[in-house]
């Protein structure tokens, strides 16, 4: 074994050996002066591939034979914002610089010559930095050659019915990201009404309008394609109709189920008729009405942002029913209270992990991003005194992720930027940190490409390879680590970033891929470890799905998963990085994020299509990491701080308005690695105490008290 770092000496470096000198002077010999790339720009229909051909010439202007060429795709996220261009999974470049295509949109490829600059954080070629050559990339959308259109029924006259359209290329495969429109031969029997919505990246729906009853044609266009439906519009049979709520009088955020009742004339009850809903409110905050601030679903459950009293009205055909609720300050508010601060000045922090070691006390385990490999090990038994105990340091530039094993025995952490490019994970035996931290192997088979994120389960590993798949790495004997199996998506263009293993069931978060769920053993659909299964899917157009977390509610037995986005703010970029962050920002001011948590209502059998049902959105941040017990949710928002929120009961549009914050905290340090920049990485309970760790100024120990209820203003100040 090898011994770890004790209270930050540099007794276990993994640093490259002899040869790295003979590698730098025979660099010097033949330094590389310029590129050749061809194409120097790409023009391709989604789906189709291309192929550089890059020579590296030196100052003679000869090709350098063994010259390593990287190829980063450039999304839009820091580099095309002008563009407002995104998402990951649009298209991808393999290390042989072949490119793959999915979605239309305007990008660019950064083609860069490894190792030709003796200052490797420099930018630009003149400063010393990287020589570089940046390649525009278009990719136009598939023609469209046909269009499958459904129209939902019963079609009665007097209600709304939804219509869909799929498009499909000439080998009837369907088209993601074509526009679609709508018209009717008759408006006044069916109107489309509102603009189309995209779901499922591959289909667009509209609402149809019906009014008088007779034959209509609906007609759909998208491209050179057009195709009609033929619809008879009935006479409504409805004559007497019935609203009843379960509940009458509810706090906001708080979920009410409407019943409706139809008869006909003869008092013959009615099923199948669809029914439109509507809203009207007058709240607290408007004291004389207004705009409503209530949501309803077409199947008639209904929840609102506001105190206040809400009128809903249910309507089909000629029939009207209406019922009055009322609404209270949900109450959620608590104080919230420093207890520790473990800073970090001279590096920026990222993930943590927090645990109870076999030997009873407890300890946290932070990373590092963008400078020399090193994760820390905290003594956090008293978290008002947050101790450091043991620092290791492993040959990389970022050490991104750190988990623990259940047993608390067994850390893992990523490595990204290897000095020799061989990153993969270290595993460390922390089964006492009081004597030291031990490392115990490395695994870097088929995970050169970089380890970003990582998850333990069971005695395995699931580990992000390049951003392009996860490996399941056996360390039930963690001397011996070995591969068991992988899973990617069927996808060319995929990109991977977090997985979350519980009882069996991975659940991975993958851009614009958006969420998947992937049996390991725990599904019943005959995955394991060494044969991965896909159970389900849910796609995000926005190709910002970032982290996952799943969970099933205390109160209700329902079962969420809550998909959390990233993405940077909006505004002009500068190429310079964050101040000492080594991360791109925005001129003279750290980097601003964007996104929030998305939540998914699926049956933990999978049986039926997940439901997208609310979300948590800040408006003056974006989100990180989740973390959920007992019907509360923790969350990291970046510049938005560590967010407590309220997630009992059935959860239903957005959390954020409902009042549903429970409490928040901005780690504001002046003398921070970056002063009084919140950037907040992830968070999690343990024993009473929440733990965060912060970007730009370490760990942090925060709780919740009993003292008075919280204002909008309760947050920590330097």
């Amino acid at each position: 074994m090898q011994s770890a770092t004790r209270l930050g000496l540099a007794a276990a470096l993994l640093v490259p050996g002899s040869t790295a000198l003979a590698q730098e002077e025979a660099a010097e010999e033949r330094r590389a002066a310029s590129l050749r790339v061809s194409p120097e720009e790409v023009t391709l229909t989604a789906g189709e591939t291309a192929q550089f051909e890059v020579d590296v010439l030196d100052e003679a202007g000869t090709v350098i034979e063994d010259a390593e060429v990287l190829y980063l795709p450039l999304y839009g996220q820091y580099w095309n914002l002008d563009k407002r261009t995104w998402g990951f999974n649009i298209f991808k470049v393999s290390r042989e610089g072949e490119i793959s295509t999915r979605r239309p949109g305007e990008f660019a490829i950064m083609v860069r010559a490894v190792g030709s600059g003796p200052d490797p954080d420099a930018r630009d070629a003149e400063a010393g930095g990287y020589l570089e050559q940046r390649v525009p990339l278009t990719i136009l959308p598939r023609p469209v050659a046909s269009l499958d259109v459904t129209v939902d029924g019963p079609l009665y006259a007097g209600t709304e019915v939804e219509a869909r359209a799929a498009p499909r290329d000439a080998l009837g495969e369907l088209v993601e990201g074509a526009e679609v429109s709508w018209s009717s031969s008759d408006v006044a029997k069916a109107a489309p009404i509102g603009r189309p919505t995209t779901i499922e990246r591959t289909a667009t729906r509209g609402l149809l309008r019906l009014g008088d009853s007779g034959p209509v044609i609906v007609s759909a266009t998208a491209g050179g394609a057009t195709a009609e439906v033929s619809l008879e519009i009935l006479s409504s049979p409805v004559a007497r109709m019935e609203l009843r709520p379960d509940r009458t009088a509810v706090r906001t955020g708080d979920v009410v189920r409407m019943e409706v009742r139809l008869a006909d004339t003869s008092g013959v009850p009615l099923e199948d008729v669809p029914v439109g809903f509507s809203v009207a409110a007058i709240t607290d905050a408007m004291g004389t009405g207004g705009p409503s601030s209530g949501l309803i679903t077409p199947d008639g459950r209904f929840v609102a942002d506001l105190p206040g009293v809400y009128t809903v009205v249910a309507h089909t055909g000629g029939a009207s029913a209406s019922t009055v609720i009322s609404v209270t300050e949900r109450g959620a508010r608590r104080h919230i209270e420093l207890v520790g601060h473990g800073r970090v000045r001279d590096r920026a922090t990222s993930d943590l992990w927090v645990w109870e070691a076999p030997n009873g006390r407890d300890y946290a385990i932070t990373g590092t991003h963008s400078a020399a490999g090193h994760a820390y090990i905290w003594d956090v038994t008293n978290p008002e005194s947050l101790e450091i105990v043991d620092v290791v340091r492993v040959d990389a530039r970022t050490v991104n992720d750190v988990k623990i094993s259940e047993d608390g025995a067994t850390a893992v952490i990523s490595r990204e930027g290897a000095s020799n490019r061989r990153n993969g994970l270290v595993i460390l035996d922390v089964s006492d940190p009081s004597v030291g931290v031990q490392i115990v192997a490395e695994y870097d088979d088929q995970l050169t490409g970089g380890v970003h994120n990582t998850f333990i389960h069971d005695g395995h590993v699931y580990a992000l390879s390049g951003g392009r798949r996860f490996d399941i790495v056996n360390i039930e004997d963690p001397t011996v680590p070995h591969r068991v199996g992988s899973f990617a998506l069927d996808n060319p263009a995929r990109s991977i970033h977090d997985v979350w293993v519980v009882e069996g069931i991975a659940y991975s978060a993958n851009w614009s891929d958006g969420v998947a769920v992937i049996d390991v053993g725990g599904a019943g659909k005959g995955g394991t470890p060494q044969d991965p299964k896909l159970v389900g899917q849910f796609p995000f157009p926005t190709g910002w799905n970032h982290a996952v977390y799943p969970y099933r509610s205390v109160s209700t037995g329902k079962f969420y998963i809550f998909a959390g986005d990233e993405a940077a703010r909006s505004g002009r970029y500068s190429p310079q990085s964050e101040i000492g962050t080594g991360t791109p920002g925005y001129e003279d001011e750290p980097t601003r994020w964007r996104g929030w948590i998305h939540i998914l209502e699926w049956d933990e059998q999978f049986n039926s299509p997940p439901e997208l049902v609310g979300r948590y959105e800040v408006p003056e941040a974006g989100s990180h990491n989740i973390w959920i017990e007992d019907d509360v949710m923790y969350v990291a928002f970046y510049n938005g701080g560590l967010r407590v929120v309220d997630v009992s009961g059935e959860l239903l549009g957005n959390l954020y308005r409902q009042g549903r914050e429970i409490a928040r905290f901005l780690p504001l340090d002046p003398d921070g690695f970056l002063p009084n920049a919140p950037q907040v990485w992830g968070a999690q309970p343990h024993k009473g105490t929440i733990f965060f760790s912060d970007r730009n100024s370490g760990l942090w120990a925060v709780r919740l008290t009993d003292a008075p209820p919280a204002t909008a203003t309760d947050d920590h100040q330097p």
